[in-house]
């Protein structure tokens, strides 16, 4: 009888300590709750939305490739690139020897048909010859007129001039070299006045508002008053304001844009010189229709077998992540455009997203390593599970 006490006495101690166990197994389960660290994006009021930025390309306003109308060898080349010259200055000779002989040749068949024409005029009127001599001896001075005037303007085009001021951009030929009529001798550019050349998209264009009560001619004119700026990489964030001068109407074929043309004067105390690049930067927000589109990265958004689109939006007070079904647009490069399902001030995951799941804890990456906007679209930089662990513990 003590036995079988004994005996129930050790089974209600190791059922005890089974249970005990088992509710500490159940309480480490508890306390044990997956945190994923993810990069998120926060949707925020498209206010850019018609602030456009575009590589731009300096030009000089007013430019020429001067050239010879004769043929000839060079004499004299007065200008070395980087030279300014006036209008009017002399930028090349030709040797003039050749124009000069021929002149000469012209002026003395000029002489003499100028003066069987003034006798010819004497005679028709005595009678002595017919009205047909006479015509023919008109006829004659005539053409000895114009073919030495001929060779003095080919004599006046042994010398190139400066059609206005400049500065000589570059030089296509050495002195001494015999050239062609028309081939390029100097490449002469005013930049005092510079253009900023861009290209529009043609979707662009396409949102470009009409303004209710305003005609086409008005509306037209509209565009000289869009605030553009132009700004150059060794001047930092400074802006520099551009004057409108004019926009093809006609897209590229091979890139489907419209060329726009700005101008501007020449910036003191820095150098700006045709050939250069700038950072165009256009407000178009009273010009375009802004709709709530957003642009997300790529790598935000997942798709059903019903290609029904969503993404995993944070709650930040409870920390968790649920998916929500939006309508998506269509991609550019490694961003996508959003056009329903979120609202303004949702933080959206942006990386790891196929690793999620509704209701799963996250923490947020530190502030350096979030995408800060929807603006810039940068693709987050995908970190290692290594990494990962590394940043979580």
């Amino acid at each position: 009888m003590k036995r079988f006490h004994s005996f129930n006495a050790l089974i209600l101690m190791l059922l005890s300590i089974g249970l005990i166990s088992g509710c500490d197994k159940k309480q480490e389960v508890e306390k044990v709750e997956e945190v994923r660290p993810v990069k998120t994006i926060i949707v925020k009021v498209p206010d850019a939305g018609g602030i456009r930025n575009f590589p731009g390309r300096i030009d000089a306003n007013k430019k020429a490739e001067l050239a010879f109308r004769v043929s000839g060898k060079v004499q004299e080349l007065l200008v070395k690139e980087g030279d300014l010259v006036s209008q009017g200055d002399v930028i090349a000779k030709l040797d003039p020897t050749d124009f000069q002989i021929a002149v000469n040749d012209k002026k003395a068949l000029f002489t003499r048909a100028s003066n069987d024409y003034n006798r010819g005029k004497k005679l028709v009127k005595e009678g002595h010859i017919s009205k047909m001599d006479y015509d023919k001896l008109e006829s004659s001075f005539l053409s000895a007129k114009a073919d030495l005037n001929l060779a003095e303007q080919q004599l006046e085009y042994t010398e190139l001039s400066a059609p206005f001021d400049g500065t000589v951009a570059r030089r296509h030929i050495q002195n001494f070299e015999e050239v062609q009529a028309k081939q390029e001798i100097i490449s002469l550019n005013d930049n005092e006045i510079l253009e900023v050349k861009f290209d529009l998209p043609e979707n662009l264009i396409l949102r470009i508002k009409k303004i209710e009560g305003v005609d086409v001619v008005e509306q037209s004119k509209l565009k000289h008053e869009i605030p553009v700026v132009a700004m150059f990489q060794s001047q930092g964030s400074k802006e520099f304001p551009l004057l409108f001068k004019e926009m093809s109407t006609k897209a590229d074929a091979s890139t489907q844009t419209f060329s726009v043309t700005y101008t501007m004067p020449k910036p003191e105390n820095i150098i700006i010189l045709p050939g250069m690049t700038a950072m165009v930067k256009v407000d178009l927000s009273q010009f375009i229709d802004i709709e709530n589109i957003f642009y997300l990265p790529v790598s935000a958004v997942v798709a059903d077998v019903a290609l029904q689109g969503s993404v995993w939006v944070v709650d930040e007070k409870t920390m968790q992540v649920a998916p929500v079904p939006v309508k998506v647009g269509t991609m550019d490069g490694d961003r996508i455009q959003i056009k329903d399902g979120l609202d303004i001030g949702q933080r959206v995951v942006t990386a790891g997203v196929p690793f999620l799941y509704k209701g799963l804890k996250v923490t947020l990456m530190k502030v350096s390593e979030q995408a800060e906007d929807n603006i810039e679209h940068a693709r987050p930089v995908m970190k290692n599970d290594q990494q990962q662990t590394q940043e979580k513990g």
